[in-house]
């Protein structure tokens, strides 16, 4: 198989490692033929704390995938998260030069998106993506599509800058290197999630993506078809688990897989005879509880994250925008009752988010802890076809140029 058609995703996430194997088909579609998934060490609420852990988590997620699908990897396209992301809204002006009829042009777009991102920010930060939101031509708004053609005097641009620790960043990618990989490209989680499980439906009447991951919840609000509004909430689905463990006096490992058995994010939806056994620690008897003891210690967690959320919408000012309703997506996201606690928080629809246009083993990632992963892999397809189909390997020497890339994938919202 050609080295050109294969593309690999890297999910490097707080509590798991996923490595996914795809293969472009001629029609552009992406068939997953290997799957690697393994316990995520050395990381913290998507921040690397230790190198050597990371990865060695890393290599072994992708020596899995490997095996299954029979091919060689030497380069991935890796998922960056965590709370040092930031985002923001800023817009920018540009003239139009007396040339003939004032015509638009491309130069003239990338002219006003590089002048919104003149911005302010302290050393340590970058532009990890600028997102453009609406044009206006002279008194024209609510153009969505760059107006190349169109003619005017003044060019107006809103976009969606988000901004990211440099050296967050860079410990990704030296961790990738450090496992024997290339870094071909590096995207943001959320964004790729929403790739995977958001229908373009929704992302026009606007949706609110809210990934809930172990460390932290990724909060995406989209509107008119791009997105307005990221936001990060710092809780996620570990929280939930050190509350099971600490409240129910059971070890991490059991209060994790209890949780994913047996959790209920709604008392209410609990049948009062349902029981689940809890072991103990230091080799004390197990207990047998009721599951409504568990979605006790559930439901005002995952209930505050929620209501983050909600506050973290609201505040944007675009909780008004959301037609479509909230996609929740993430491993967290398969408690049971999640939905029903989102409507009631927003009032709003809710759905699980699946990831969506995969084909060969679609079996195997047919759940929300994979959106990332597909998400990354669809990019993948997409960043090869503008690339002529020629992979490009980027050490963390060429860390500049992977900037570069991210600040240039504002192209794939137009």
């Amino acid at each position: 198989m050609p080295r050109s058609n294969v593309v690999t995703a890297l999910d490097i996430g707080t509590s798991k490692v996923a490595a996914l194997i795809g293969e472009i088909q001629e029609d552009g579609s992406v068939e997953i033929t290997g799957v690697g998934v393994v316990p995520s060490k050395g990381l913290r609420r998507g921040v690397v704390v230790n190198m050597d852990l990371t990865a060695a988590s890393i290599k072994k997620a992708v020596s899995t995938a490997k095996m299954m699908a029979g091919v060689e990897v030497e380069s991935v396209f890796a998922g960056v998260a965590g709370g040092h992301i930031r985002g923001i809204n800023h817009h920018a002006i540009v003239i139009i030069p007396n040339r003939k009829n004032r015509t638009i042009t491309e130069a003239d777009i990338k002219r006003v998106i590089e002048q919104a991102k003149n911005i302010e920010m302290p050393i340590e930060r970058e532009i990890l993506v600028a997102i453009p939101r609406e044009f206006i031509v002279d008194d024209t708004r609510g153009i969505i599509e760059p107006p190349i053609g169109m003619v005017g005097t003044r060019l107006e641009v809103l976009v969606h800058i988000v901004t990211g620790a440099v050296t967050s960043i860079q410990n990704i990618i030296k961790a990738i290197n450090k496992a024997g990989l290339a870094c071909e490209d590096v995207v943001l989680q959320p964004l790729a999630s929403g790739l995977a499980v958001l229908d373009d439906d929704e992302k026009i009447f606007g949706a609110v993506l809210i990934d809930i991951g172990a460390g932290t919840t990724d909060v995406v609000v989209y509107v008119k078809g791009t997105v307005w509004h990221t936001g990060v909430i710092q809780y996620g689905g570990d929280q939930i688990t050190d509350d099971i463990a600490k409240i129910l006096r059971t070890p991490m490992t059991s209060a994790e897989e209890i949780k994913k058995s047996s959790g209920f994010a709604m008392t209410s939806l609990v049948n009062n005879r349902d029981t689940v056994n809890v072991p103990s620690i230091g080799g004390r008897v197990p207990r047998t509880l009721p599951k409504s003891v568990l979605a006790d210690v559930i439901q005002p967690r995952i209930g505050e994250i929620l209501d983050l959320v909600y506050r973290e919408v609201q505040g944007s000012g675009y909780l008004e925008n959301v037609s479509a309703g909230l996609v929740i997506t993430g491993g967290t996201s398969k408690l049971k009752g999640i939905c029903n606690l989102a409507q009631q928080t927003f009032g709003l629809p809710a759905r699980i988010g699946l990831p969506l246009k995969i084909g060969g083993l679609k079996e195997k990632v047919n759940d929300p802890m994979y959106a990332t992963g597909v998400g990354l892999l669809l990019h993948g397809a997409e960043e090869r076809k503008a690339d002529n189909g020629n992979p490009k390997s980027l050490k963390a020497n060429h860390f500049d140029k992977i900037f570069k890339r991210m600040k240039d994938w504002f192209s794939e919202y137009f």
